[in-house]
């Protein structure tokens, strides 16, 4: 389908000139030469139209009152004027009103052509955005949550009420697997700042150098590598919602700079002098109990307290097994579709089956079962027989293991990996009474690495013996 065009010109014969360059362009065109005729282009007819090429002064009035009134009323489009005589008041009320360009007549079809290009490509990127934020404010909406239980109704009501105010900070706790990306999606797609973007960080994949230098952004020559300009997190971010999960793990220094960040509503590059405005919308999420994190020294109070001016507690979905029967269907209609099966059929044995288990990965772990039963189903029917759930399977209350040399982890969604890196290394350090240098050899990497993920996790040194001779404690580590 061609791109529209709509030019507003008074003059016939330049008008017909111009309809006639763009149509060899491959452009669709429409002629007004009124504002009255290019009003009802844009208002009355159903045509999407792209860029709008338009004369400044027109016989029934100034093309920019045509331009104010499309952006009050939300029709879309790039501007780009033509006048007869050069004004700096209309050109600064164009730029103001968010107009392409302002090009002084006359003109060549030449330089026309490359501005109106441009604009082109500018109006199909806003046209994207869009489309996007239209598509994930029909599936990010509170009633993306699914369930009939008094915790999920009482969940969609809360974010029903948040989606509709403009709120600074938002604070999401609740076990691994609950849907806390799934609620940051719900309050960004289905709140005001829809249509600007949203940018998903998770705290604990990045080491800290490189968390800072991602959010923060960077100048080239910032440190060895920094070969150019990099927008940071917080800039890309700018304007929607940055959401940030795991913040339980960042370190206490970034923290205190993201809470300037936050509080001043700028930042500063790395390596940069130039103080940068930014509006950001925060939203974080975290598998810890931050209070907890607070109250031990491993997560500074003020930034807990400047971001939870809304707290969130996602029920772990044991505490709401009557919404199995909302969530199966839904899950399997997915993977369905995925895998071009056609499972149907749920048999009462299975959601039985699924109801006496506690479900240690919340809807994490429901997904990988009924992944799983989709994948190997050979009917329209859910078979049991591949459910596994019971047998075997290690209980949240009885956690992960220590059998002489070797550590049983649990890989039924019940530990993130981070708590099973956390926990492989703690139980190292008490086998070597806390010495660094042993604990590193035992398991196979260097003493730096061995520190920063001491220093990762604040594993400290417990007082249980002392480090070998000319050896290094965790506790003078941490």
């Amino acid at each position: 389908m061609p791109d529209s065009l709509l030019i507003v010109e008074d003059e016939k014969l330049l008008g017909a000139e111009l309809a006639r360059y763009f149509r060899g362009q491959g452009w669709e065109v429409d002629l007004a030469g009124t504002l009255g005729e290019a009003r009802r282009y844009l208002f009355d007819g159903d045509q999407d139209t792209l860029v709008i090429l338009a004369d400044m002064s027109l016989p029934d009035g100034n093309s920019l009152d045509l331009l104010e009134q499309a952006r009050k009323e939300g029709i879309s489009g790039e501007w780009v004027f033509l006048t007869g005589y050069g004004s700096v008041p209309d050109s600064v009320r164009a730029l103001r009103l968010g107009a392409f360009d302002f090009l002084e007549k006359p003109c060549s079809t030449a330089r026309l052509g490359v501005v109106v290009g441009g604009a082109l490509r500018s109006a199909r990127a806003q046209r994207q955005l869009r489309f996007q934020a239209e598509v994930g404010s029909r599936r990010y909406c509170p009633d993306s949550f699914v369930g009939r239980s008094e915790p999920a109704v009482r969940l969609r009501g809360l974010l029903a009420r948040l989606v509709g105010v403009p709120f600074s900070a938002l604070v999401i706790s609740g076990q691994t697997g609950t849907g806390k990306g799934l609620v940051a999606r719900i309050l960004h797609h289905s709140g005001p700042r829809a249509t600007a973007p949203m940018v998903e960080v998770n705290c604990a994949a990045l080491p800290r150098d490189l968390l800072e230098s991602e959010l923060f952004g960077h100048e080239a020559g910032a440190f060895t590598g920094a070969r150019g300009r990099h927008r940071g997190y917080l800039e890309q971010a700018d304007g929607g919602t940055l959401f940030l999960d795991e913040i339980g793990d960042m370190d206490l220094d970034l923290q205190a700079k993201l809470l300037t960040a936050i509080e001043d509503h700028s930042l500063r590059r790395l390596g940069g002098e130039k103080a940068i405005k930014v509006d950001v919308q925060v939203v974080v999420a975290s598998n810890r109990d931050l209070e907890r994190l607070v109250r031990e020294g491993q997560f500074r109070s003020d930034l807990y307290h400047r971001l939870s001016v809304f707290r969130i507690e996602l029920p772990p979905l044991r505490e709401r097994l009557v919404d199995l029967e909302d969530l199966v269907p839904l899950i399997i209609a997915e993977f369905n579709g995925k895998a071009g099966r056609k499972v149907t059929k749920v048999p009462e044995r299975v959601y039985r089956q699924m109801r006496a288990y506690p479900w240690p990965g919340n809807v994490r772990e429901l997904r990988n079962v009924l992944e799983r039963g989709v994948l190997l189903a050979e009917g329209d029917a859910l078979s049991e027989q591949w459910l596994q759930l019971g047998e075997g399977l290690v209980r949240p209350e009885s956690g992960p293991e220590v059998e002489g040399d070797r550590v049983i982890i649990p890989l039924d969604g019940s530990m993130a990996l981070d708590e099973m890196d956390s926990y492989i290394i703690r139980t190292a350090l008490k086998q070597h009474h806390h010495n660094v240098t042993a604990t590193a050899r035992a398991l196979g990497t260097t003493r730096e690495t061995l520190r920063y993920r001491i220093q990762k996790y604040h594993l400290k040194g417990d007082g249980e013996g002392e480090g070998a001779a000319g050896g290094e404690t965790a506790g003078l580590v941490s």
